[in-house]
């Protein structure tokens, strides 16, 4: 794995174990947060990167902050390597190294609920903000729980593009995510419920961004 200062790129093996993204240090900070919790030490040493994108469910939390901080993956293309959009799922490209972007002026936030801290979420929402000069150039809320997919991005938050990022937008933004998502109910959530929390939890989440500083990768 290495940092690329030039292009502001952090990238990873796709071979590598989970557990060796905690372990750096220059990592960015949402995606070795996202992969603490109830997500073991054994299944972090146990799953590399590959298996993680091609089946979510099993780091929910760290593949939604992926889709939220914009990455790319390497694959093979016709003519060669080439870098694409990440995918993730069973049907999504196998890919050769995973790359984050790590712009200047971004803060990011995550907000999730569960019946205990060990428990894997019902519904999590990771959002990313990209700032300058107080104008959102890039707005991603990643959300789970609430699709037929295990993790999808949101539509709304692309309307925070070109203005502030202020308490009545993120309102506006969270009103819409809750119309928007199509969950379906089980014994952990009705689907009245998981509804609501992607309301509040993309509100909790971008209202981190905007209290944030600007995130430093230290």
């Amino acid at each position: 794995m290495k940092d690329d200062q030039a292009k502001a790129i952090w990238t990873i093996e796709a071979d590598a174990p989970l557990q060796s993204v905690l372990d750096q240090p220059d990592a960015p900070p949402l995606l070795r947060q996202t992969l603490t919790g109830a997500l073991s030490w054994q299944t972090r040493n146990e799953t590399p990167v590959r298996k993680a994108l091609k089946s979510p469910r099993i780091a929910l939390q760290w593949v939604a902050a992926l889709l939220a901080l914009g990455a790319t993956v390497t694959v093979e293309g016709e003519a060669g390597p080439e870098e694409v959009p990440l995918a993730v799922g069973a049907g999504s490209p196998r890919p050769h190294a995973l790359h984050v972007p790590r712009a200047e002026g971004t803060r990011w936030g995550a907000a999730h609920v569960a019946r205990t801290p060990a428990d894997e979420p019902i519904v999590a929402a990771v959002a990313v903000v990209e700032m300058t000069g107080g104008v959102v150039q890039q707005a991603r809320v990643a959300l789970t729980g609430v699709w037929p997919e295990a993790v999808r991005l949101a539509e709304a938050p692309a309307r925070l593009v070109g203005g502030p990022l202020d308490e009545e937008h993120i309102r506006a933004v969270a009103e819409a995510v809750e119309e928007k998502v199509a969950p379906t109910g089980d014994f952990r959530g009705s689907e009245e419920y998981r509804r609501a929390m992607a309301g509040v939890l993309t509100r909790r989440a971008l209202e981190q961004c905007l209290h944030q500083e600007e995130a430093r990768d230290e």
